[in-house]
């Protein structure tokens, strides 16, 4: 009791400080306002910590960005840090940003289940409620329904708790990703392993590429870019500024030139100079579908002429803020280029980060890689244990 005493006084003190006159009038209490000021130095020495904003703004707007060279040497320290880091420290640094990235997913689906358990035994109404909720999180239909069967036969009449339900679930989950997690499957052999980037515009896919590059490059693979969406300038620009924080050289031409022809000289330079990857960023305009297409077969028909193989992977990168219209980008581009695997990008900056577990059951589709930030090491390996806890708001 004697400690508890302390903390009651603690909280006297701090209600003092907000200037209630029912408290002030006790003398103790101007020591209380006077330790209160040394705080605000802490409060304004929040704008020191949003140093990182500039890196983040080069993808938003690289045009104003290209033109400071002052930027990139703080950036490029900022990013090498990581890099410093033992493995395991790293590693629990990346679970800690999964986990904080998909908070307002985790949010959406935790908050339903849980505010469904004020009955002590699951019957079927809960069963039914529960379904719903997981819909709302965008899992998808078939998902919700086989989630929600399995817990049924499992626990139905049983007592069971909230958290028990979200292990469940996250076990479930797991088990339905655990087929996709696969990672880009880089071949040695091939000088360069050509990678096709493909996605509508807005997606990160730009972006995701230059990430994608920084893994490959910390892998000790050398690695090449191709900006092959001449369409928009601020693509080229976009893909020249994160070439140069990854540290790969990065081919470009004027807007408005023959993309399957840049990637035609582009992968003529990466055979010369016996690169391992080339990541070949591409257009997305779909509301001019045809125009698409038909770009999309003719870097494919050039490139095959140096390599009647290449591309060798070609990877769609999806937002995860879309919700279920990913399952149209996918339909659709799988009917424009043959779709090897699936990039799902801005998990951070949505709610719908159950979509990912709609789009594995329904497509099967390798998931190669996910992002939760804007950083250039905000993009890693798709981990399915991980990323089904998180989503339940589990640790990993």
């Amino acid at each position: 009791m004697s400690e508890t005493e302390p903390q009651k006084k603690g909280w006297f003190a701090r209600f003092r400080s907000r200037g209630t006159p029912a408290v002030e009038t006790p003398k103790p209490a101007e020591p209380e306002v006077e330790k209160t000021e040394p705080v605000e130095p802490a409060v304004a020495a929040e704008p020191e910590t949003r140093a990182v904003p500039p890196q983040n703004e080069l993808a938003s707007e690289p045009v104003q960005t290209a033109p400071q060279p002052e930027t990139a040497p703080v950036e490029a320290v900022a990013e090498k840090e990581p890099e410093v880091e033992k493995p395991e420290v790293e590693k629990k640094g990346w679970l800690s940003r999964l986990r904080d990235g998909l908070a307002k997913s985790t949010k959406r689906v935790t908050e339903s289940i849980t505010g469904l358990f004020t009955k002590k035994k699951l019957d079927q109404e809960t069963l039914n409620e529960l379904e719903d909720a997981l819909i709302q999180a965008d899992l998808g239909v078939t998902v919700a329904a086989r989630l929600v069967e399995k817990l049924g036969k499992e626990r139905f009449g049983k007592e069971v708790t909230d958290e028990e339900v979200r292990a469940a679930f996250a076990d479930d989950i797991a088990e339905i990703l655990q087929p996709v997690a696969v990672p880009l499957a880089i071949d040695a052999v091939r000088k360069p392993h050509v990678v096709l980037v493909i996605g509508v515009n807005g997606s990160g896919k730009t972006t995701t590429i230059a990430k994608l590059a920084n893994l490959y490059r910390g892998e000790g693979r050398s690695v090449m870019l191709a900006a092959g969406d001449t369409f928009r300038a601020a693509a080229v620009e976009q893909l020249k500024v994160w070439g140069d924080r990854a540290g790969v050289p990065v081919v470009s031409k004027p807007t408005g030139a023959d993309a399957a022809g840049l990637a035609y000289e582009a992968l003529e330079r990466a055979r010369a100079e016996k690169t391992d990857v080339l990541l070949i960023d591409t257009a997305g305009r779909l509301h001019n579908k045809t125009n698409l297409m038909e770009e999309l077969a003719k870097i494919v028909r050039v490139i095959r002429k140096l390599d009647p193989e290449a591309p060798h992977s070609c990877l769609l990168v999806l937002d995860a803020t879309t919700g279920q219209n990913a399952h149209a980008q996918v339909e659709t581009f799988k009917t424009m280029s043959p779709v090897d695997a699936l990039v799902v990008t801005k998990l951070d900056g949505s709610a719908k980060g159950g979509v990912l577990v709609a789009l594995a059951e329904k497509f099967k589709l390798p998931v190669v890689a996910i992002g939760v930030g804007e950083g250039i090491d905000d993009l890693r390996p798709f981990e399915a244990r991980a990323f089904a806890r998180g989503l339940m708001g589990l640790p990993a």
